[in-house]
């Protein structure tokens, strides 16, 4: 009887074992098919390996190869591992033969890694080099990345129609088939700007200037992540850069430096300038506002803000994202229409601006009504005070329902 319970024991613990080595490797399977099956999205405008620029390709080129490398010795060493794991694995078998001083394995494994990684070394370097060139660029752009959001201010370039400066956020216009240089930096914690579809990451650093350089091959939209934790809403902090084909660039330059216009008298609009006059101004900048008496109307964010600085909303309605380029300002139907376009036709459905038909009506007065219930811009109240009273990110304001309603009238003007 003894030895029948000892039988039992000895069958349940191995049967406990299999079970637990049945579970692991089903686990493993599973994490491992989950994985794969994450990286064959059919539409994923953050895919590294579709690039639609020079500089992405440069890169395109040395990556490519090194994963096939890399999965092949990936694949070889698993295999070897799995091997050894259940052939070999401790059976009370005396001790197998070690290969430790056998002096032409030892070197046989030393040599062939270190020429592998000389390699791709050596192509690693080249592409760094070749990427940090900038002496070939034709176009500035200085990019600015706080909490969380991105800053646009093209200085006066006047081959490029640019005669005085455009500041805009969210979405950076280039001309197709054109290197520009962007000039980044950060008005408070360390952002990082990736545009995979155009190039690799490159840090945007308080009290520096780092160079990156992008071109698209053709007109589109092409979609970025900050990459560096940045707070609360670094997850939330995007952005889109838009090539246009030059033509159509001229377009949107002579569209940016149009005078401001203020709706017609007793319109909802005009009722929204007001509201934005009396509540918007303290951050938000409108190139060209003026005051009933025809003072200019100038922001103070430096007053309100902890960064100092907020989107300037010109021309707000000739962009299609806002809030750091978190939200659509077109609605679903019509966004897909413009990021669908053939490059040919693209320019015409961009530069129409956004309509009252197509303008995401949810998302917006979402905003208006509770910013922070929307995008995470500080942990609590009490940071308030220790920040002298200032707010990071956009407060809620506290607006009526009529307010949200003059103010979206009010902004739809704003082409």
């Amino acid at each position: 009887m003894r030895h029948q319970n000892t039988t039992d024991h000895g069958t349940t613990a191995v049967n406990r074992l299999a079970g637990m080595r049945r579970r692991v490797v089903g686990s493993i399977a599973g994490l491992a098919g989950t994985m794969f099956l994450a990286g064959c999205a059919t539409n994923a405008p953050q895919d590294t390996f579709q690039p639609k620029g020079p500089n992405a390709k440069i890169i395109d080129d040395l990556q490519k190869p090194v994963f096939a490398v890399a999965g092949i010795i990936g694949v070889f060493v698993t295999v070897v591992v799995i091997i050894a794991v259940f052939k070999f694995r401790d059976k009370g078998q005396p001790i197998p033969h070690q290969s430790h001083g056998n002096p032409a394995l030892e070197i046989t494994l030393t040599i062939i890694p270190a020429l592998i990684l000389t390699v791709v070394g050596v192509f690693t370097f080249r592409t760094v080099f070749d990427l940090a060139k900038t002496s070939d660029t034709e176009m500035i752009i200085n990019v600015t990345g706080q909490q969380w959001w991105w800053e646009y201010d093209y200085p006066v370039q006047n081959e490029y129609g640019i005669t005085q400066p455009i500041i805009t956020s969210g979405q950076l216009v280039i001309p197709a088939g054109t290197k520009v240089l962007l000039r980044q930096t950060s008005r408070d914690v360390i952002h990082s700007y990736w545009i995979p579809a155009l190039n690799g990451k490159r840090d945007a650093v308080p009290g520096r200037v780092h160079l990156n350089r992008i071109e698209a091959d053709k007109p589109g939209i092409y979609a970025g992540q900050c990459t560096e934790f940045c707070g609360l809403s670094h997850a939330n902090m995007r952005m889109e850069a838009v090539a246009l084909s030059k033509a159509d660039f001229a377009k949107w330059v002579a569209n940016q430096l149009k005078p401001y216009a203020s709706p017609a008298e007793n319109t909802l609009a005009k009722e929204g300038e007001t509201v934005f006059m009396n509540q918007c101004i303290r951050c938000h900048q409108v190139n060209g506002m003026k005051r009933a008496d025809g003072t200019p109307v100038i922001a103070a964010p430096d007053e309100n803000m902890v960064s100092g600085a907020a989107p300037n909303l010109s021309h707000l309605m000739s962009r299609n994202t806002f809030a750091g380029a978190t939200f659509d300002l077109l609605n679903k139907s019509c966004r897909e229409d413009v990021w669908g376009a053939e490059s040919e036709s693209f320019g015409a459905k961009y530069l129409g601006g956004v309509s009252e038909d197509c303008l995401n009506q949810t998302d917006l007065r979402g905003w208006l009504r509770n910013a922070p219930a929307m995008k995470p811009m500080y942990a609590n109240p009490a940071l308030l005070t220790s920040s002298g009273g200032k707010y990071r990110g956009m407060p809620n304001l506290g607006l009526t329902e009529s307010d949200i309603e003059k103010l979206v009238a009010y902004l739809l003007t704003l082409k």
